[in-house]
């Protein structure tokens, strides 16, 4: 086997905007004619996909109590929760070099070394087989550009297995969503089977069998906050990665039914919401201020689906109507809860 460059990085940090603009900054700026292995993990984070709905995909009122991160990846595929309990790998290369089949011998490989059995099971997961059935231990998702491309996705170590359902389930509401919707599947930790892995072997077990299969050598280089904020180029995307506008303004369409008896009338609401702002909504009411609920209507066009855009509606709504201040802030405060961050 010919000896091939190989680069192994190690973030140190768990913050997953940062770890995820980290990637984006490597799949960029990386020489292509090198195989890179990135290996990180995230705090306790709702990852969804490139054309996922947060709205439809999660349970956001409840991130928000836990102070769970919501983050966006830029490749398809399900939303996903990670904590510490999970370790994440990226492989990335020319697009003339990739091979899905070679990332997935590899990691079959490292796990073989700590004693786990496992298989590709469909287009995506790793699964080991049960008596019951196989479970799913890891996931993927890919991207491809002219040049260049990655694969990465998440092995399930020691995750909270019972906050998938807390955070990756919604609200009941009346959403219908044009984005793609996650299909759970059934999951195990890979501690379940062999409980002395962790993220440190478990690291190693994949830097080994990722160089011993390439026919090279490399140090680990580690990517800590304080190297990483000094990237020029990596800053922007870490501001971008965070910014509201990419993780919920890169919502694809979705229709918002809101019904609910106020003190002062019966409400019905319907929002279109295109690029996470409000771009057509339908108020129909009972309520005794007929030109109150048609400017409400109209003030809530143009506005983000966010608890602020709707704020920023009914507050422009006061001076008009400095009567109405116990209806209008109930008002507010119905429709806020409704639309949740």
């Amino acid at each position: 086997m010919s000896r091939e460059r190989v680069r192994i990085l190690l973030s140190q940090t768990f913050n997953p905007w940062f770890n995820l603009a980290t990637e984006d900054w490597i799949f960029r700026e990386m020489d292509t004619s090198t195989r890179t292995l990135f290996l990180w993990r995230n705090a306790e984070t709702v990852v969804i996909g490139r054309n996922q709905n947060p709205w439809s995909e999660c349970n956001l009122k409840r991130m928000e109590d836990d102070n769970i991160f919501l983050a966006r990846r830029t490749s398809g595929g399900g939303a996903v929760f990670h904590d510490l309990g999970n370790t994440c790998f990226t492989f990335l290369s020319s697009k003339e070099g990739y091979s899905k089949a070679t990332n997935v011998t590899i990691l079959l490989e490292a796990l073989k070394r700590l004693g786990v059995t496992a298989e590709a099971s469909g287009r995506n997961d790793l699964v080991i087989p049960m008596e019951d059935g196989p479970r799913k231990i890891s996931g993927s998702a890919y991207r491809e550009t002219r040049d260049r491309a990655f694969h990465h996705g998440t092995f399930l170590l020691s995750t909270d297995l019972t906050r998938l359902a807390n955070y990756l389930t919604p609200h009941p509401k009346k959403l219908e969503s044009k984005g793609s919707a996650s299909v759970r599947a059934r999951v195990m930790n890979i501690n379940g089977v062999q409980p002395a892995v962790n993220h440190e072997s478990l690291v190693r077990a994949l830097i080994a069998a990722f160089c011993d299969h390439h026919g090279a050598t490399a140090e680990p280089e580690l990517l800590d906050h304080t190297f990483l904020e000094n990237q020029p180029s990596l800053r922007g995307m870490f501001e971008q990665f965070s910014s509201w506008d990419w993780r919920f303004g890169n919502a694809p369409r979705f229709h918002h039914q809101m019904v609910e008896y106020l003190s002062w009338g019966f409400f019905e609401v319907h929002v279109d919401s295109e690029n996470g702002h409000i771009s057509r909504a339908q108020v129909f009411s009972d309520a005794l201020f007929p030109e109150l609920v048609q400017d409400l209507q109209a003030a809530l066009v143009g506005r983000p689906y966010s608890r602020a855009g709707v704020k920023d509606a009914v507050t422009g709504l006061r001076a008009r109507y400095p009567g109405q201040e116990r209806e209008l802030d109930e008002l507010e405060a119905w429709l806020m809860k409704q639309v949740e961050v």
